[in-house]
């Protein structure tokens, strides 16, 4: 029996609560297929549109009435955390149920230590929230102070640090889960970024963990077997979207790094997804990251399709 983390992309949420609650029905169907043949699963999940969202709500609402009080990030964070993981584990139990496989499920709020002093909290990287146009990304950057850039082609978007995760607070919670046999729900959003004080106490910090670097942060501390990055497309590819694109079945360490080094993914879009896969496999001989589409992951994990990095 394998272990499988999977990291669900933000395609397969939505982007409103309503949305979001349709869409994990049809997410839950390739996850309980995984499990329907005997691996052991660990998800993990993306937040941008939904912290993104909470934030802006809280945001609004604390300049236009007193008695609403300002949000922290991290206590957005860990909102998010909350209403999605009681979609997708409310989903996954269906699911589980109407194929008469008794196994639970449980989403945990969960917290991940990064570096007082990581780079990253200098230089803001990472989109969340909605989409803007230049003009409307203007006038919130005046009114705000915060920074907005342009998301592959789809709009300008708030950024704001992305440190690297260091630890998974609750790791040892979750792996007894794990061992038990239950489905775990974790790491979502990258977990709530947390610096640890010296007298170890937590304290949640403005910004947000790349979901792939953190799920494979878990996968590790986990010594999971597989490591799945789904996301929107079947296979990663080179000159992605060019008339002379070309799918990539497998990589090994050496021709990924290759293809980093030369360009060919992009920043903030498949790279991360490249990079963790990357990480994950050179950390331990015999570990496999898959990347694909949600819809095609009972296949990749045979090596039907997806892409395959292996040591």
């Amino acid at each position: 029996m394998s272990k499988v983390l999977i990291a669900l992309g933000g395609n397969a949420l939505g982007n409103t609560p309503q949305e979001q609650l349709e869409l994990v029905q049809g997410s839950a169907k390739p996850i309980v297929d995984l499990i329907e043949q005997g691996h052991d699963v660990i998800i993990a999940h993306g937040n941008g549109p939904q912290v993104g969202a909470i934030n802006l709500a809280f945001e609004k609402g604390y300049s236009e009435h007193s008695n609403i009080p300002s949000m922290p990030f991290a206590e957005c964070g860990a909102m998010s955390q909350g209403y999605i993981g009681y979609h997708l584990q409310n989903a996954i139990r269906e699911e589980l149920l109407t194929r008469s496989i008794d196994k639970s499920v449980a989403a945990i709020v969960s917290q991940v230590v990064v570096a007082k002093d990581d780079p990253a909290f200098k230089n803001p990287t990472k989109p969340i929230g909605s989409f803007y146009s230049k003009e409307e990304a203007e006038k919130l950057m005046a009114e705000t102070g915060d920074t907005y850039v342009e998301d592959s082609g789809r709009g300008y978007r708030r950024v704001i640090p992305s440190p690297k995760p260091m630890k998974v607070v609750e790791k040892d919670i979750i792996e007894d889960l794990v061992n038990a046999g239950r489905i775990v729900i974790a790491a979502g959003g990258g977990g709530i970024p947390v610096i640890e004080e010296d007298n170890h106490a937590l304290q949640g910090v403005e910004a947000v963990i790349d979901k792939d670097s953190a799920s494979e942060c878990l996968a590790d501390e986990l010594d999971a077997d597989f490591l799945f990055i789904l996301t929107a497309v079947e296979k990663i590819a080179i000159n992605f979207g060019k008339p002379n694109q070309q799918d990539l079945d497998q990589l090994s360490i050496q021709e990924a790094e290759k293809l980093i080094e030369e360009g060919h993914f992009a920043p903030g879009s498949m790279l991360p997804k490249v990079e963790a896969a990357l990480h994950f496999v050179s950390a331990k001989e015999g570990r496999k990251s898959i990347i694909t589409s949600l819809d095609k992951a009972k296949d990749a994990i045979t090596g039907k399709t997806g892409t395959v990095i292996t040591n």
